[in-house]
């Protein structure tokens, strides 16, 4: 199907009429402009040290049965310094959300010129979603996650936020003063694709499916009746 997703092309304003899943070990994103000082590096060794002991914990005994005080003490830090990194409990299983976000965004706008914005989020998905399975302890942290109902609605709920994020990028790529309806409707449901993904037995498939449903439409795509 053709649209204004199919390539990079951006288009002229005049041409327009009117959504992770997933739990990261990488230490905080440093900035791009130069090495990191001594404080940003203690801070990333601080987060991730946290990061480890959190996880560690968490899938010898569960989320529910974990907590703060023994994470921190796990980490040797402080509570206080547990939270100076990350809002709240949960948050301690899904890494950096904002380095997260920036992955997302980079992957639409770092795509090579002939490939849609579709193709690249299908892409980012699967890989992720490989990342996840090849590391030691991704399938146990994705039981973890099914598991603990507080957990799940967490990383729905962070992965969503990231909406305004790619609706602002696809945004600025087609030259829009403002965002349009269509833009948002595209990002809301490609932002559910891979939490569905998470529930299927087969997540890869289910995103390669998903995103042909969302560009091809039911229509095309509905089994035969």
């Amino acid at each position: 199907m053709n649209s204004w997703f199919d390539t990079k092309t951006v288009l002229t304003p005049g041409l327009l009429s009117n959504q992770f899943c997933a739990w990261s070990t990488n230490i905080l994103a440093m900035s791009t402009t130069g090495s990191p000082g001594r404080r940003e590096r203690k801070k990333a060794a601080t987060r991730q040290t946290i990061l480890d002991a959190a996880a560690e914990l968490f899938l010898a005994r569960g989320f529910d049965d974990v907590s703060v005080r023994e994470i921190a003490d796990r980490a040797d830090v402080s509570p206080t310094t547990v939270f100076a990194h990350f809002p709240q409990k949960e948050a301690l299983l899904f890494g950096d959300e904002a380095t997260q976000r920036e992955r997302l965004v980079a992957a639409i706008r770092d795509r090579p010129a002939d490939t849609s914005v579709s193709a690249a989020l299908r892409d980012h998905y699967r890989a992720e979603l490989a990342e996840m399975a090849s590391h030691a302890d991704g399938p146990r942290i994705l039981e973890l996650m099914k598991a603990t109902p507080s957990l799940t609605d967490y990383a729905s709920q962070m992965w969503l936020r990231h909406e305004d994020a790619l609706v602002a990028a696809i945004t600025e790529e087609l030259g829009s003063a403002a965002p349009i309806d269509a833009v948002r409707v595209y990002v809301r449901f490609a932002l559910q694709i891979p939490l569905l993904a998470s529930d299927s037995p087969d997540p890869d498939a289910m995103v390669r499916l998903g995103f042909q449903v969302l560009d091809d439409g039911w229509v095309a795509t509905a089994p035969a009746q």
